[in-house]
């Protein structure tokens, strides 16, 4: 993979891209407070098949400093990172936090997407979100200040994974940042969410990736109900939690090859 910069006024976005020939490209989207390498059991697997794009979230592993975070500013950045490696379309791929990004840039360029794996994330849409849920999501950056720095790395690695290999891999990126920015990412993510959250509907395919035991929030109860209201399919990935692509990435990555090759 090679890594390359793309320069904005909010500041330099990191991505990285292989030398694939293939005409179907994967653009790959990580969760909050990690990075790209979030998905190196995907590249192993799909590097030599399609193209692959990964990039560092603004605010997030080498992207950084950026500021004016916005869901629509992340979306303008990919798509000048899409532009400048001539891809004219792609398969998204949004895991956690990585999903409003993803569908961010759906709604804005729909015609750039063949497709949308939404990977343990949930949904835009105003009907979703109860009073008491956006009230929780304003909490989030107070509730995680207050735990000690090692206490916070620790808990949040242990929540999110299954295995041995996504909790070393979470407590990897972790490491990366102190807890001011980690508190800082937690607080703009969620509240940006708040703001930016809006109705869409997406003419392209959509699958749905929930971990057997992912127990982040009320990820589940969104994601069955996404799946309801749009008929979006819903695959359960088993002996995974929220960290699905990690725990079981022989399954998530053979979710994503099957769904490639049906578009």
């Amino acid at each position: 993979m090679e890594h390359k910069v793309l320069e904005t006024e909010r500041g330099d976005v990191h991505y990285w891209v292989n030398s694939s020939e293939s005409e179907d490209c994967i653009v790959f989207t990580h969760g909050l407070t990690a990075d790209h390498r979030m998905f190196e059991k995907q590249v192993e697997f799909f590097e030599k098949k399609y193209r692959i794009v990964l990039w560092d979230v603004p605010m997030h592993g080498l992207s950084r400093p950026y500021s004016e975070f916005s869901y629509r500013n992340t979306a303008y950045d990919l798509n000048g990172i899409l532009q400048r490696e001539n891809i004219e379309k792609a398969v998204l791929v949004g895991m956690s936090m990585g999903g409003y990004p993803s569908q961010e840039y759906a709604s804005i360029f729909p015609e750039k997407v063949s497709g949308f794996i939404a990977l343990d994330t949930t949904p835009f849409g105003l009907g979703y979100y109860s009073a008491s849920d956006k009230w929780w999501l304003r909490q989030v950056e107070t509730m995680a200040a207050w735990f000690p720095e090692k206490m916070l790395r620790e808990s949040m690695a242990k929540s999110v994974s299954k295995t041995e290999y996504s909790y070393n891999k979470m407590k990897e990126m972790l490491k990366d940042s102190d807890k001011k920015e980690i508190v800082k990412q937690m607080g703009i993510a969620y509240t940006g969410f708040l703001k930016e959250n809006k109705d869409v509907k997406f003419d392209f395919p959509v699958l749905i990736l929930l971990g057997e035991h992912d127990k982040t929030g009320k990820v589940r109860q969104y994601c069955e109900k996404w799946s309801e209201n749009e008929g979006y399919p819903l695959h359960i990935i088993k002996n995974a939690s929220h960290f699905s692509n990690g725990d079981n990435y022989q399954d998530v990555n053979k979710e994503i090859d099957e769904f490639i090759k049906n578009i």
